[in-house]
């Protein structure tokens, strides 16, 4: 920590560091002209960087300047167990490899805190109807996740800085937002910003508290973790100006759907947002989390909210402590985060967008930026007339409607809405179609807390939206099993069957295996679509049912008032609830004194925690980017869903065929996600995702979808493993040709890890997305970019190609990629270099991550 720039913070006891002295003696008035991002990074440079390389890097924001790498030194890294475990699995490896090259394996630690939270291991078994389906899917939890638990528990007390909160109580972003994130931090006696990355995409959700808080992969966590700086280049920051206020009946979901859509089409992708105008100053704290939280849905990095008085507000309702609380708008005025300190914030481009201008929405039915305003199902061709058919479900049947994800549950408008209409439609005596798994997933505590005291949760029950997790479930393909005889009548009768989930993500193939697709919407409209049984239906005119007196009743009939909806709030949601929950959440017990071995004892029949293979096979060997063969032709919006599944894992899979044969019955055999700690499971996950379109798997003239791949150059079609097994048994170098907007979604690293280990050195997209490149740098897998008007199409590639790539690989340089057809021809196409630091190249050039760090640790201890 620097001392230039150490002042005290006026009606405080600690000091602070002040950037706006910093910035102003380079350019007088400049900091207030710099956006709140800017500020909050400048802060971090003036507290951490160098201080020979400080002016220049602050020039960099002052001038808005993208041509230099400055540092930022996140304060924590938070963690769900899939991604934090696999970083954990990570660096349990690197132990084992620094011992075996004779260093001392405990040194190696997380020099950042690091906050795991287990909440994507539960899969909803039991739906919300059962009255013991939360201890009946916890139990089934700790029974399939055992050895993944043990390998966690042991981290708690083999590593330094790791934290960790235990299944059953809720989600990592609500937790983080409600509990963990101090807004202001405090250490040796100085306040500064909190600023965190978190291994999932939807970190961003704490932005609306007005922390900096991004989504990474697992692999550039363990970056930071390590105590190295993530190094950037000034991002993007669009000021996005809110105007008037939503109208009646308008939830914050139906404002973050059409948000979605409309900052997707104003092409936001990897900026920061920072909101602002009277709209924002308007919005409830948990309406400013539900817009946060889909940043990724944006194509955004962030989704900033500036502190204000709604943020105080927030922060007394959660029970955080008065001190802090003092703190935080102390701390916020005296350093320019106010909002009213933004008036002069200067963006290189403003968005406008109506809050008045929005109806009743829904996303669907793939993408979650495709907004679909209920009104126009029938229109679009997606609502139909339809005749329910005496113990049949109809075409279009809703199987899952799950009230789920912290990016709805976070926020208590939307929730006491989802109770007030259940409670309406019970009274009207309306039922939930007999077909609907339904189910409740709070993303904490607090939310059962206050439901219960608005006596709204037995309502929601008699629907069967009892709780069944404090967990992130159906939206992130932990729907669970359907009843055997309806799964059966979908199969025999080809239905198109669909989940409607107050989720963030609805991609192809993700929430259920017989959900054809899905549809996102607010909690309120998942329960009524729960009551209609079918998505073929006009949830605004159709008629849901009928009361006692056989008087039709329509959706109008049932939906709350605003004003039911503030006064229930008012009187239901209280300090003492979150208290309640998260004083003993994170008490800190005594320390039980038993200690464990600095390397963990590997399990040899574990198909869940597995040392990892990164210093043997493939990436022990030398990337000559020569020679390559396509593994997969691919089109645009390739997401890590396709790349690497997250939903459970069926029998006639590679993945199911490897763990019958490890023992494992089906009913056991878990989700994908949960199987990341072990390579040898998850590598048969690679591109398993039965939507894809692999153009080179071209059957009867035509591609053919599934995970299927093409042989080269015997021109077989086969599935896509027994490809891969076949490359890596011949060591053939492999290249995946891709289009635009490779990789986003979820940032999982085995979307990255999965094709490296497969023998994939390199990747052509004409464009990625930003966590997914990070990781494929990660894994030492090289990403390059058509230039414009160039790609698979133009280029003509269709699989029979070898590849190569030539030139000094430096950042962002433009290389060749070299293409040798099968005709004898050669052609040189220019793409470009997406290492983009010179600290990316680093990474590039010596393997990976890990295989970084492991030389520079070994270089330290040998100098020291």
């Amino acid at each position: 920590m620097n001392t230039a720039h150490r002042k005290p913070l006026p009606g405080t006891a600690l000091d602070h560091f002040d950037a706006r002295a910093a910035v102003d003696a380079l350019q007088p008035g400049a900091f207030d002209r710099l956006p709140y991002t800017s500020r909050v990074l400048a802060e971090n440079l003036v507290r951490r960087c160098d201080p020979a390389t400080l002016d220049d890097s602050l020039r960099q924001l002052i001038e808005r300047r993208r041509d230099l790498d400055f540092p930022w030194f996140p304060a924590r890294v938070v963690c769900h167990d899939i991604l934090g475990q696999t970083a954990l699995v990570d660096l349990a490896g690197l132990r084992d490899a620094i011992t075996a090259q004779g260093g001392d394996a405990s040194l190696v630690n997380p020099v950042v805190p690091t906050q795991l939270v287990v909440d994507h291991s539960l899969a909803v078994e039991c739906g919300g109807f059962d009255p013991d389906a939360f201890a009946k899917n916890r139990a089934i939890e700790d029974r399939r996740n055992e050895d993944r638990f043990d390998f966690i528990n042991w981290t708690k007390k083999a590593f330094k800085n790791v934290d960790v909160i235990p299944p059953g109580n809720g989600i990592l972003h609500q937790i983080n937002l409600e509990h963990m994130s101090p807004v202001v931090q405090v250490t040796d006696g100085v306040a500064y910003p909190d600023t965190l990355v978190g291994t999932d995409s939807h970190t961003p959700m704490v932005d609306a508290l007005g922390v900096i808080a991004i989504g990474v992969g697992g692999l550039e966590a363990e970056t930071v973790m390590l105590g190295r700086a993530s190094w950037m280049r000034l991002p993007d920051i669009v000021g996005v100006k809110l105007t008037g206020k939503p109208q009646p009946g308008i939830t914050a979901t139906d404002t973050v759907l059409a948000l979605t859509e409309f900052l997707r089409q104003q092409k936001v992708v990897s900026a920061y947002l920072e909101f602002f105008g009277e709209g924002a100053s308007a919005l409830t704290l948990g309406d400013r989390a539900t817009i946060a939280n889909m940043a990724p849905e944006f194509g955004a990095t962030a989704a900033m909210f500036y502190i204000d008085e709604q943020t105080i507000k927030y922060l007394r309702l959660t029970g955080r402590e008065d001190q802090q609380v003092a703190l935080v708008e102390a701390y916020a005025k005296h350093t320019g985060l106010w909002a009213d300190s933004l008036v002069n914030a200067e963006y290189e481009r403003v968005l406008e967008f109506d809050l008045s201008s929005v109806v009743r929405n829904m996303a669907g039915p793939s993408n979650p930026h495709k907004r679909l305003p209920v009104s126009d199902l029938a229109a679009r061709g997606i609502a139909a007339p339809w005749t329910e058919t005496p113990g049949q479900m109809p075409d279009g049947a809703v199987i899952i409607a799950a009230i789920t994800s912290c990016t709805n549950t976070n926020n208590p408008r939307n929730m006491v809405a989802a109770g007030l209409l259940a409670r309406n439609a019970n009274r009207a005596g309306l039922t939930r179609k007999p077909w609907v798994k339904s189910s409740l997933a709070p993303g904490s505590k607090a939310v059962t807390l206050y439901m219960e005291e608005a006596d709204l949760l037995p309502e929601l029950e008699q629907l069967g939206f009892g709780v069944v997790a404090y967990a992130c479930t159906s939206c992130n393909g932990m729907s669970g099993a359907l009843d055997p005889v309806l799964q059966q009548e979908i199969i025999d009768r080809d239905l198109y069957a669909t989940a409607v989930l107050s989720g963030n993500r609805n991609f192809d193939g993700r929430i259920h295996p017989y959900a054809k697709q899905a549809f996102l919407a607010s909690p309120p409209l998942v329960v009524a679509y729960a009551i209609a049984g079918t998505i073929r239906f006009d949830i605004e005119k159709d008629v849901l049912g009928t009361d006692a007196q056989g008087k039709p009743v329509m959706l109008k009939d049932i939906w709350p008032t605003d004003a039911e909806i503030d006064a229930v709030v008012a009187a239901s949601v209280k300090p003492e609830q979150f208290r309640k929950v998260y004083i003993p959440m994170f008490a800190r017990g005594a320390d039980d004194g038993e200690k464990v071995k600095p390397l963990y004892d590997w399990r040899p029949q574990s198909t869940y925690i597995r040392r990892p293979p990164y210093w043997e096979g493939a990436l022990a060997g030398v990337r000559t980017l020569r020679g390559m063969r396509p593994l997969a032709v691919l089109g645009d919006n390739i997401t890590t869903d396709h790349l690497s599944p997250s939903n459970a894992i069926l029998l006639d899979s590679a993945a199911g065929e490897y763990l019958a044969k490890m023992g494992l019955p089906e009913e056991d055999f878990n989700s994908y996600a949960t199987h990341r700690g072990d390579h040898l499971t998850a590598q048969r996950a690679t591109f398993a995702n039965p939507t894809l379109q692999n153009e080179m798997a071209v059957v009867d003239g035509k591609v053919k979808a599934g995970s299927l791949a093409r042989i080269e150059p015997e021109g077989k079609v086969t599935r896509m493993w027994e490809a891969i097994e076949t490359y890596m048994a011949r060591k053939q170098p492999l290249i995946i040709i891709a289009g635009a907007d490779y990789g986003q979604g979820s940032s999982r690293d085995w979307a990255a890890k999965g094709v490296r280990l497969a023998g994939v050195e390199a990747i052509v997209a004409e464009g990625f997305e930003r966590i997914h490149r990070t990781n494929l740098v990660g894994m030492g897998a090289l990403p390059l970019e058509f230039k414009p008007g160039v790609n698979r199409k133009t280029l003509g590639i269709d699989g029979t190609e070898t590849f190569d790539v030539v030139g000094e690989r430096t950042p962002r340089a433009t290389l060749t990629l070299v293409i040798h057809r099968r005709n004898g021809e050669r052609v040189e196409v220019p793409v470009t270099c997406r290492l983009d630091t010179a600290e990316e190249v680093s990474i590039y050039e010596a393997g990976g991550v890990l295989q970084r760090f492991a030389q520079d640790f070994l270089e330290s201890a040998q100098a020291a």
